[in-house]
């Protein structure tokens, strides 16, 4: 085991090295220390002290979840059979180790005896909300339960755990297992850059015409702008019936995972699985969260039925009054040509200026400017695949991060855009390891990859979330960076792409990729014109996926038939179009079901922290967008703090007051 690379802890990750046949054998023997270290906890003798009790609870199983985060993050973007055999493998006994120490009475009783020690006294705030917190976990957890019902959840958690594993990877395959080629006659309408695009990945399969995938970049292209409605009405049916046939269909999965999720609940004490998960976020309950969604759902209707008549006339106005009826695959269409037609803005003349190396060295310097940082890219450092980065972030002359970036899709990389942790440094002077993944809109030729505004958007979100950990000072590794509770973990992420829309801010790296030529004025000015068109139909459907979310959590029980359908109706009346039979987008909703908890009964937490974000940007707004003292104040009660308080309280030490409820619909213009 001496060679096996995944045994140890280290800052310089050797991705080269590690090899399928590593997995198992790796993690039998990190369970086997794992093991050690909680028998060790269990036997302190004496009283419970930090020393002998908080410290090494912190850091129980530290190899063993780095170790096998690593073999997750791997399969996620360098997927093989092997790998993904060998991850499926680990994943039971991993999960049977978690919920034991979940589960234990016997630990949970020596954390209530420290806690009524006068040892507790003398801890500092953040051992002693770390003791607190840890406290409230082995209630909810079910400690305190019987053997046969702890049996139960051990069983529940493992089968949990396996069950998201091969949604996410069902999702993966059957994305990936889709394609389309097209000859010229059939791509009228698509700009150049989707064309070339498509026609380099025809090429790279020895095919000629123009090929097609249900990665974003290609799937948008195709919606957004194909002139022919009956391929553009096969790609939408491709998609939102993706992985619901052969071995890959993730209904009886779902129906299952939620299943278990709501014996789970009921063991523990808890009317639904929301309840259960929301008793320790900032929402609190099912019936705040859903109360949250329906009163943003009242504000935006008035202006969603607006919208919707107007682009039913608009088409009118193009095809006369006879026009059909909005189907769910005319609805970008026509939006992005109605929106060229009032602010004559055409998302592809923005590309030019958004090319990939400066964008990111516009945010780099921004980063420079509002937090006082560095960020350098640096060579010579081991990674999983060729096209990945690698960068280190620097404050006042002390590393304190590196991270890796992972932009553009793959056959064997799942889908969407995402921040993860490797490794959490605390404060005696650890850097932290983090990574960013997404799936942008690749180089083609010579060119570099050249961006639409909302990819750029995506990489100051996640570049958000890496700050999160990258700033983190707290003592406490369990509460470092981005552990916090979920709806207020995309606060940091969502308030960085405030910059995007910023005149100042894109004069640092808006650029034409051939000539350097800043973004013109007017181009500047349609964007903002442009910035809020549809909002309240965007809007829609973001309340759409956390309304359906809570749902499934709250309401749904078998006996409402089948959960395809059930989402379908209740995702509906937030649609601009009738939805087909066959609509099957909850197979594919990876952050619900693509993680044994992940955003379940939390996907309302990206409104709820849009609203966080529209109303801490204003202080930006109003002090500077620059402005370096706004900056150290939002890493000092932010970005700093993990989970050492409340989220509640860490936005009032920042604003000075509790949030703005009318932030977000002032910032979209539906006041």
């Amino acid at each position: 085991m001496d060679k096996n690379p995944l045994t140890e802890i280290r800052f310089d990750i050797p991705f080269d090295e590690i090899q399928p046949a590593h997995i198992e054998p790796a993690i039998q023997a990190l369970l086997r220390e794992a093991e050690a270290e909680l028998e060790a906890l269990l036997g302190v003798a004496g009283p419970r002290t930090l020393e002998n009790t908080l410290r090494p609870l912190d850091r129980l199983g530290e190899r063993l979840y780095f170790a096998f985060n690593l073999v997750a993050h791997l399969e996620s973007v360098a997927s093989t059979p092997e790998l993904r055999a060998a991850y499926r493998a680990v994943i039971p006994p991993v999960t049977a180790f978690t919920t034991r120490v979940q589960l234990s009475s016997e630990l949970y009783q020596a954390l209530r005896e420290l806690a009524q020690s006068p040892a507790a006294q003398e801890l500092s705030p953040e051992w002693a909300r770390f003791l607190k917190l840890r406290l409230d976990q082995f209630r909810r957890q079910g400690a305190d339960l019987p053997p046969e019902k702890k049996a139960r959840l051990e069983a529940i958690n493992t089968r949990l755990a396996e069950l998201t594993a091969q949604f996410e990877q069902n999702l993966t395959d059957a994305t990936a297992a889709w394609e389309l080629y097209l000859d010229e006659d059939q791509v009228k309408g698509l700009p150049e850059s989707a064309r070339k695009a498509a026609r380099e990945s025809a090429q790279a399969r020895g095919r000629t015409g123009y090929r097609f995938t249900l990665q974003q970049p290609s799937f948008q292209a195709l919606q957004t702008y194909l002139d022919d409605p009956e391929i553009r009405r096969a790609a939408y049916l491709a998609y939102y019936t993706r992985a619901t046939q052969g071995s890959h269909d993730n209904r009886p999965l779902i129906e299952e995972i939620l299943a278990l999720r709501r014996e789970k609940a009921q063991i523990l004490g808890y009317a639904n699985f929301a309840d259960y998960v929301l008793e320790d976020r900032m929402a609190g309950s099912a019936e705040r969260a859903l109360r949250f969604e329906e009163e943003l759902k009242a504000a935006y209707e008035p202006h969603f039925k607006r919208e919707l008549e107007a682009l039913q006339a608009f088409r009118r106005e193009l095809e006369g009054p006879e026009a059909p009826t909005l189907a769910p695959w005319d609805i970008a269409y026509y939006a992005e040509k109605q929106r060229r037609a009032l602010y004559d803005l055409d998302e592809e003349a923005l590309r030019p200026y958004f090319p990939l190396p400066r964008v990111l060295e516009g945010l780099f310097e921004i980063a420079r400017r509002v937090f006082g940082v560095e960020v350098r890219e640096v060579g010579g450092v081991k990674t999983w695949h060729p096209e990945v980065r690698v960068y280190e972030i620097h404050r006042q002359g002390e590393l304190i991060c590196r991270f890796f970036t992972d932009w553009h899709p793959r056959e064997n990389k799942r889908g969407g855009a995402w921040m993860n942790t490797l490794y959490r440094g605390v404060r005696r002077g650890e850097p932290h390891l983090g990574l960013i993944c997404a799936n942008l809109t690749p180089p083609v030729g010579d060119r570099p990859a050249l961006l639409t505004h909302r990819e750029v958007e995506t990489i100051f979100h996640e570049f958000g979330h890496l700050l999160h950990l990258a700033f983190s000072s707290v003592e406490v590794q369990s509460l470092a960076g981005t552990q916090v509770a979920r709806d207020f973990v995309e606060l940091p992420s969502q308030i960085m792409e405030n910059w995007c829309w910023e005149r100042e801010a894109l004069d640092l790296f808006a650029r034409h990729h051939e000539t350097g030529e800043p973004l013109p004025e007017e181009l500047f000015e349609k964007l903002q014109r442009a910035r809020n068109h549809q909002a309240a139909l965007l809007g829609m459907r973001q309340l759409a996926f956390g309304t359906l979310d809570l749902h499934l959590h709250v309401h749904y029980t078998p006996a409402k038939g089948d959960v395809v359908a059930y989402a379908r109706e209740v995702m509906q009346p937030f649609f601009p179009a009738p939805l087909p039979e066959s609509f099957a987008f909850v197979a594919g909703f990876a952050h619900l079901f693509g993680h044994p908890v992940g955003y379940a009964a939390g996907y309302y937490s990206y409104k709820w922290a849009e609203v966080l974000d529209a109303d801490a940007f204003s202080r930006f707004k109003a002090e500077g967008i620059f402005n370096r003292k706004t900056g150290e104040e939002f890493i000092a009660h932010i970005l700093s703090q993990g989970n050492a308080a409340e989220p509640a309280e860490l936005f009032r030490r920042f604003m000075g007051r509790d949030p703005n409820p009318k932030a977000l619909l002032a910032r979209a213009g539906l006041l």
